[in-house]
């Protein structure tokens, strides 16, 4: 059956941060002129989430408070943080050639980790972030439920200079100044997560609450999330 591409999608994306001390730095890239979803612009890696990311065996988990974080207000199941997690691994490496993992073995890799698995490394969530979620508005010609992670530079196994194993989705791959970003031609929405990386580079802990820019037929809302179960005061 094919796929309905009005539905909402979970999806994860990646904002890594270079040289927070000195002079802050964040790897973007350009999506194709032919792309059906912000073509031309540029933006932070990620994309959907697969099925098969449940099933990914990590070699460290997301920090709880983040797990927390992504099970409040689920909009489309399944949205397991263990699933965002791998696949906010797993669309860094495919479309920046970039690893985020933990030299372990891994023998029986899904054929879409193999070359991932290549490399020495299990996929890592450990050093991710939690730090927005956006729902792309109706009327588009796709729309994500999508989860920002943050994550340094230093935390990656791979030379941050390297991208000669990313695929071709993204275009112009670059160590972009966060004093410059703005100059680039990028989705309104990736202005808005810039203000957030901006407000973390001298800030390493999890934030307060996570802000949640919420699109959807019924209502627009910008949220918290806090990850406090439903027993919680």
């Amino acid at each position: 059956m094919p796929q309905d591409k009005s539905a909402i999608r979970n999806a994860a994306t990646v904002i890594v941060l270079r040289d927070r001390e000195t002079a802050p730095r964040i790897l973007m890239g350009q999506r194709g002129a032919k792309a059906a979803f912000m073509p031309n612009k540029f933006v932070f890696p990620g994309g959907a989430v697969d099925p098969a990311d449940s099933d990914i065996p990590l070699a460290n988990p997301l920090p709880d408070i983040c797990s927390q974080r992504l099970l409040d207000d689920i909009l489309v199941p399944p949205a397991t943080p263990h699933a965002i997690a791998a696949a906010a691994i797993r669309e860094l490496w495919e479309e920046t050639g970039q690893v985020l993992g933990s030299a372990q073995p891994w023998d029986t890799p899904p054929d879409d980790w193999a070359s991932f698995a290549a490399t020495g490394h299990r996929p890592n969530a450990a050093p991710l972030q939690f730090v927005f979620r956006a729902l792309t508005p109706p009327g588009r010609p796709r729309r994500f439920d999508a989860r920002f992670f943050l994550v340094d530079a230093q935390d990656l196994m791979s030379d941050p200079d390297d991208f000669s194993a990313a695929s071709d989705e993204l275009s112009h791959l670059q160590w972009v100044s966060l004093a410059d970003a703005r100059s680039f031609d990028m989705p309104f929405i990736t202005e808005v997560v810039l203000s957030e990386v901006q407000a973390r580079v001298t800030r390493r802990e999890p934030p307060d609450s996570v802000p949640f820019f919420k699109n959807s037929e019924e209502e627009n809302l910008f949220m918290r999330l806090r990850g406090y179960s439903q027993t919680d005061d």
